[in-house]
């Protein structure tokens, strides 16, 4: 062996991807595999804190000309390193194995099985006592090409319906070995500890879809608990506390016990509940005791989960021992001293309720946002919560992040484990209870499919969104006839921004906030509105004033800035208010209307187009007298464009009565065309109408009917009129034409005309 192979090099460690998580894999530049006489599937020792060894194979294509060793989260911990350290790697040997004794990683974990399947999973993989191992990530890796050192290694993937985690106890010889045919594997089933083990129960890998979040808490936690001398070089303190807020479910106590094992610091975990006591100063005597402790097993983070249930305003709770415990974690943060090796971590989903002294420079000195994930960040979550789960061939993770919009962390975590729950359901008839085991044939076919992630996503609701009515509309363009116009203006308006923002910012223009479709009643503006948000893979919120509106003062504005910012978090979203003229009346018109809507306005104004920008959020309205809406609504910024929802033409009425008759068996003189030109004037929910009644008059003859005949629409005609009037058409016409001048009108008294004002109490038009 040369010099330089016995020497071996010096290189810095990164993060591999979500997808080589738990594959036992060191991912190297092509030079340094060269430089050390390495193959694709030998082995290398990497050196850290302690030494662990891993099969090397050639780096990611865009990491050529970095000079960087990708490892996962769990070989980070093996090594006893960070990512951005530096480790040693020299090439490695492994002998045979005769005997590996492995156990649960986690204290809470017991486990039985058979040996032998932990043999197929492990083939090949390389081990040292101490070593914590997954067994899950075989099935990610592409097989084309590969050595013959790895191809015996991701031979035969895992089959659990979850990831489980070992630790490596001993092994028979010492040092690093590989598990092969003759080696003997023996499965504790409680935990164990090994020597110089560390704890890796969530890493980075863990968390997904907080690359940017991540790379902040590092910066704040990270490098002070690792490198406090760099502070002390420096002459200032290193971070004190870092305070994490976001929607509930969005990874914030993982991401917290993620950076605590990343940096090997002890980890402190300090539920907001759990330290309120009955006797007399209990509650901050054990506050105290627990950042006595941590202070004593420095490095260490001290997590807070819930801080906002033991650090409230203090204006605004009436106990004095909430009081009191708000003064001792003040008192604590501030006491801790200057070069104390601890870091305070706190986690809120409701920032507004904290006392506002924690908030400030020296206590919590930044405050980060753990957002709801974007398509790619759902990407990476699913896939470490699909790790050890064996998919079907039609499974595409990138396809359920697309639909799955709005939804957090725990959601997605939710939607495998009822996918999962789908595979188990349709498997059950293939099980014999009685037996107690389950067969190994129907293990190895169980596979969760396409179809059970689709039937699964039906049941989980984004969590964000339970207070509020939202679905995903089932009502798609096809469902949708005799309103081309109003579609396209809606495609272009909402489905292309939605679809793809950054063709408008290379543009340089901003799509739309608003629209506003008015129209006759019954001319179909709902059922546009949910085909649009389908169309456009958006949340679909839809709201009515009488939800919005409440008798107690103030209680009205908050339920619309609520509103709003539910929108926003699970953005994309196509929020709906129907019959908005009474919601948003005309302010100062005279009109007798309560203090109240005048209020509301100022509100939605204030949403639409405040300091808070609206992003990837389009409101939509919804009324038949738009004369009644504040202008002030109708400007461009707001509701910028007016959509006009006609009665449908003769080629739309004809398009509509396809759409109802499709499942509807019909008799061959049944002539549509024919119904399309004497039902003049007729609106969608009329022609609907005007089938239904087809169909009943079939009905009343019998029972047992087969087809609707044209007689059966000869008598429904006779039975339907059209619910629009000339005149309230010629009123919408000519509405429709001066409506855009009015908008722009200053004068809010006389941009309602007694003409277009329907009489309060009246019918609509």
């Amino acid at each position: 062996m040369s010099e330089t192979l016995t020497k071996g090099r010096r290189i810095q460690v990164a993060n591999a991807r979500p997808e080589d998580s738990g594959s036992g894999l060191a991912r190297l530049p092509a030079g340094v595999m060269q430089e050390l006489g390495l193959a694709e599937g030998d082995v290398v020792e990497i050196i850290g804190k302690r030494s662990t060894p891993s099969r090397a194979v050639l780096s990611y294509r865009e990491d050529e000309g970095l000079d960087l060793l990708r490892l996962d989260g769990l070989q980070r911990a093996n090594a006893g390193v960070g990512s951005g350290d530096f480790v040693e790697i020299t090439k490695g040997e492994t002998k045979a194995a005769q005997r590996v004794v492995l156990a649960p990683a986690q204290q809470n974990l017991r486990l039985q099985g058979n040996p032998d399947a932990l043999k197929r999973v492990f083939s090949g993989r390389p081990l040292a006592a101490g070593d914590v191992v997954a067994t899950a990530g075989q099935q990610q890796v592409d097989r084309d090409n590969m050595p013959p050192q790895l191809r015996r290694m991701f031979n035969a993937p895992a089959y659990a319906l979850q990831e489980i985690r070992l630790i490596v106890v001993s092994t028979t010889p010492r040092g690093f070995v590989h598990i092969d045919a003759t080696t003997e594997i023996e499965l504790r089933e409680e935990y164990e500890e090994a020597r110089e083990s560390r704890r890796a129960d969530v890493t980075y890998d863990d968390v997904g879809g907080m690359s940017e979040t991540i790379d902040q808490l590092r910066e704040m936690v990270e490098l002070p608990l690792r490198y406090p001398e760099l502070f002390q070089r420096l002459g200032v303190d290193p971070p004190r506390g870092v305070l994490l807020h976001g929607p509930p479910g969005t990874g914030k106590t993982r991401l917290a016990r993620a950076v605590a094992n990343e940096s090997n610091a002890e980890f402190f975990l300090i539920n907001g509940p759990e330290i309120m006591g009955s006797a007399y100063g209990e509650s901050e005597k054990r506050l105290r005791e627990i950042f006595e402790e941590a202070t004593k097993a420095q490095p260490s983070i001290l997590f807070i989960d819930e801080i906002d249930s033991i650090a409230p305003k203090r204006g605004q709770v009436q106990g004095e021992t909430e009081k009191r415990l708000v003064a001792q974690l003040l008192t604590l943060m501030d006491g801790l001293e200057a070069r104390a090796n601890v870091v305070v971590i706190a986690a809120t989903n409701r920032p507004e309720a904290l006392d506002e002294a924690l908030r400030r420079p020296g206590r919590f000195d930044r405050e980060i946002i753990v957002d709801v994930p974007d398509e790619r960040g759902r990407r990476e979550i699913l896939g470490i919560h699909t790790r050890g789960m064996p998919l079907g061939d039609g499974v595409d993770l990138g396809e359920l992040a697309r639909q799955t919009y709005g939804f957090v962390g725990a959601d997605l975590a939710a939607l495998t484990r009822e996918a999962a729950i789908e595979t188990v359901r349709r498997f059950m008839p293939r099980l014999n209870l009685e037996e107690g085991t389950i067969p190994p044939e129907v293990l190895d076919d169980l596979s969760v499919t396409r179809e059970d992630f689709l039937s699964a996503i039906k049941r989980v609701q984004p969590s964000a969104m339970r207070e509020v009515m939202v679905q995903t509309p089932n009502v798609s363009w096809g469902d949708i006839g005799g309103l081309d116009q109003a579609r396209l203006r809606l495609q272009e308006g909402i489905e292309l921004p939605l679809k793809d923002p950054d063709a408008f910012r290379r543009i340089g223009i901003r799509p739309a906030k608003g629209f506003l479709l008015y129209g006759p009643p019954g001319t179909g503006k709902t059922l546009l509105a949910k085909a649009v948000a389908r169309e456009a893979q958006a949340n679909f919120i839809a709201t009515k004033s009488s939800d919005l509106l409440s008798k107690w003062y103030g209680e009205s504005e908050q339920q619309i800035a609520r509103l709003f910012a539910r929108a926003r978090q699970v953005a994309p979203t196509v929020l709906f208010i129907d019959e908005l003229d009474s919601l948003v009346p005309a302010r100062g018109g005279g009109l007798g209307e309560p203090q109240v809507t005048e209020r509301v306005v100022n509100t939605i104004l204030a949403e639409m187009d405040g300091l808070e920008e609206l992003q990837s959020v389009v409101v939509i309205g919804a009324t038949n007298r738009p004369t009644l809406i504040d202008p002030a609504l109708l400007r461009p910024g707001r509701f910028d464009e007016l959509v006009y929802v006609s009665v449908p033409d003769r080629d739309g009425r004809r398009r509509i009565l396809g759409i109802h008759t499709a499942k509807m068996p019909l008799a061959e003189d049944v002539d549509l065309d024919n119904i399309a030109d004497r039902a003049h004037r007729f609106t969608g929910a009329d022609l609907e109408d005007l089938v239904r009644r087809a169909g009943l008059h079939a009905l009343r003859e019998s029972l047992g009917v087969t087809q609707v005949t044209g007689e059966h629409f000869e008598k429904a005609l006779a039975d339907t009129r059209p619910s629009v009037t000339e005149e309230a058409e010629r009123e919408y016409e000519a509405m429709e034409a001066t409506l855009m001048q009015k908008a722009r009108s200053a004068d809010p008294i006389g941009f309602i005309t007694p003409g277009m004002v329907t009489p309060k109490g009246g019918g609509k038009a």
